[in-house]
């Protein structure tokens, strides 16, 4: 389904119920707490500049002898898993 197909589905399902304080209540309940967890998400991606930024700053370390090397991907996965 597109959005927009879903977003009529929704508009009719909630049409059913729109007479029922206490279902609209609910409905509106379930659909704030989905928000949330969408907003919570999108909070911890990184902006393509903020992306950018760390790979320069990254860039900059590696010049200046800052940071760590791995021999083979063991120890990168042993490293990473460590954090």
């Amino acid at each position: 389904m597109t959005t927009m197909q879903l977003n009529a589905e929704l508009f009719r399902e909630l049409s059913i119920i729109a007479d029922d304080e206490n279902l609209m209540k609910k409905a509106l309940k379930s659909i704030r707490r989905l928000a949330e967890k969408k907003q919570a998400m999108d909070e911890t991606e990184l902006s393509h500049e903020e992306f950018c930024s760390r790979i320069e700053q990254a860039r900059k370390d590696i010049a200046a002898g800052k940071g760590r090397r791995f021999s083979n991907v063991e120890e990168l996965d042993k490293y990473i898993r460590s954090l």
